[in-house]
């Protein structure tokens, strides 16, 4: 073993004189160890409300939507036809979509009213999983059915058989004036999605019923589509505009929906700063414990620079002190922080029974368990942050070290 390597690890256990360093040392690892812990978790944590957000809006919304330049458009079984051509589309489903008003007793809500053909929709969305009561399939042309979401049903104060009246936006002309199309549909399904924008303002209604509730004929709003990859649908949604004839503008889920992403990411970018800001600190107080360990062994780097020991082999020495203490404090921190950010689905409901409370009550927040997704892009991000770090910290200690004049050192020893 190269001498630089056994004085460096000797020293950083420091048992012989001062135990006070040796301390130092422990908390300096344990500060590392804490910091990268803490910021694997919060990744983790974030990750997992990106990809549960995520995956609520696209259980209502599509990854990518075709719409009639008015609200209105014909032949939409071609326009799905020739969208289905392109190798990353996997479902097509046509829709209408309108605001309306529902109304019960006194109570009035607007909504927006999307009409659906429910075994296409299947295929391009998820609402099937979160049917609280009722199927999809219940929604038969003719019948006038209508599914709510949970708080817009809570809201109106229905149930399941019970009958809502839909007030259309357009009128009909009468000789009296203009007079609000009114439809009784029957209650026959509530979801919930767990997001307050459609769990409040969605209802769902069979295709042909909305075509004949807004004077459509045979022409649908858009049609919605479903990709392999919901990640290419930008590049998808390009590819598709200039495939489709028909006069009509296609967005994806990433513009529909932008804001919503780029403040988790936002959120992500921000936690990162912060946590790392705590890993450099804690990386930094390496620099009080070489400086302290670098005043206490002047008399050993006289000894061996007398003995013809070069100033970059005393630099070396406590650069891999140094190194050590951050190397172990980081081990420690990436196993606890991987251990937390995979088990905190155990953790967190063991701390809430332990202090009685919870975090993330039902009732106020509609995610209401902590979600987790370990990304290990991630986790060796931060590892090499926290090392780089943690190496810069022993440069200002090692260079004082090298400097040290043994003739001063030794003159009252």
């Amino acid at each position: 073993m190269p001498y630089e390597i056994f004085i460096g690890l000797r020293y950083t256990r420091a048992k012989r004189r001062n135990h006070f360093i040796s301390f130092i040392s422990l908390i300096s690892m344990l500060g590392v160890a804490l910091g990268v812990a803490a910021l694997i978790v919060v990744l983790s944590v974030m990750n997992g409300f990106q990809t549960e957000l995520r995956t609520r809006i696209l259980g209502v919304a599509s990854h990518v939507q075709i719409n009639g330049m008015d609200g209105d458009l014909p032949n939409w079984s071609r326009v799905a036809m020739e969208a289905g051509a392109h190798p990353e589309v996997q479902a097509a489903a046509p829709f209408v979509q309108a605001q309306s008003m529902l109304s019960v007793d006194q109570e009035v809500r607007g909504v927006l009213v999307r009409g659906i053909e429910p075994m296409l929709e299947e295929r391009v969305a998820d609402f099937a999983r979160y049917m609280q009561s009722g199927k999809l399939d219940d929604l038969k042309p003719g019948e006038f059915g209508i599914i709510l979401g949970s708080e817009l049903a809570r809201a109106l104060r229905v149930h399941l058989g019970d009958k809502v009246t839909v007030i259309a936006p357009q009128g009909s002309v009468t000789p009296a004036g203009v007079v609000p199309r009114l439809r009784a549909f029957t209650v026959v399904g509530i979801f919930e999605v767990g997001m307050f924008e459609y769990d409040s303002g969605l209802a769902l209604v069979d295709l042909g019923d909305a075509q004949k509730l807004y004077r459509l004929g045979d022409r649908v709003s858009g049609v919605r589509l479903k990709l392999n990859d919901l990640f290419d649908a930008p590049r998808v949604a390009r590819e598709v505009a200039g495939m489709i004839n028909a006069d009509a503008y296609v967005a994806d889920w990433t513009r529909s929906h932008a804001n919503f992403f780029r403040a988790v990411q936002i959120e992500k970018n921000m936690m990162f700063i912060i946590l790392s800001l705590i890993v450099a600190v804690a990386a930094f107080n390496i620099v009080s414990t070489l400086v302290m360990a670098v005043t206490d062994k002047q008399a050993d780097i006289a000894i061996l620079r007398t003995l013809g020991a070069r100033p970059g082999s005393i630099m070396t020495v406590f650069i891999i002190q140094g190194a050590l203490i951050g190397c172990i404090g980081l081990g420690l921190g990436v196993v606890g922080g991987v251990s937390l950010a995979l088990n905190i689905d155990v953790v967190v409901p063991f701390i809430e029974r332990l202090l009685g409370t919870q975090f993330l009550a039902k009732e106020v927040y509609y995610i209401s368990e902590l979600p987790s997704e370990l990304q290990w892009g991630d986790v060796w991000g931060v590892t090499l942050i926290a090392f780089v770090l943690a190496l810069v910290a022993t440069l200002y200690p090692s260079w004082r070290a090298a400097r040290v004049n043994p003739a001063e050192a030794l003159r009252y020893e």
